[in-house]
């Protein structure tokens, strides 16, 4: 399997509707719904205290760093988000 972990899973989401752009419009927004909507989803959501794991000013910063981002840091991009998950 490519991508193994919910959270490697969800990275992937992220990036690809964010660097794809596959709607004409809101790519950053619909890429950060689907991201924590996959969280939610798999209950890997919350943190050890049952708080957001990422609050909204943190989903905004990943959202603009991966669309700012070049192709070459995409490994070093999902790494970063993966930690910020797992923390």
């Amino acid at each position: 399997m490519a991508y193994p972990t919910v959270e490697e899973q969800a990275v992937q989401l992220l990036y690809s509707v964010i660097k794809g752009h596959p709607f004409s419009d809101g790519n950053k927004r619909i890429g950060s719904f689907i991201f924590v909507w996959y969280l939610k989803q798999n209950n890997n959501h919350l943190n050890d205290k049952g708080e957001r794991e990422i609050n909204d000013n943190t989903l905004v910063t990943i959202a603009l760093t991966v669309a700012q981002s070049l192709p070459e840091q995409r490994d070093t991009m999902r790494k970063l988000i993966i930690n910020l998950i797992k923390n």
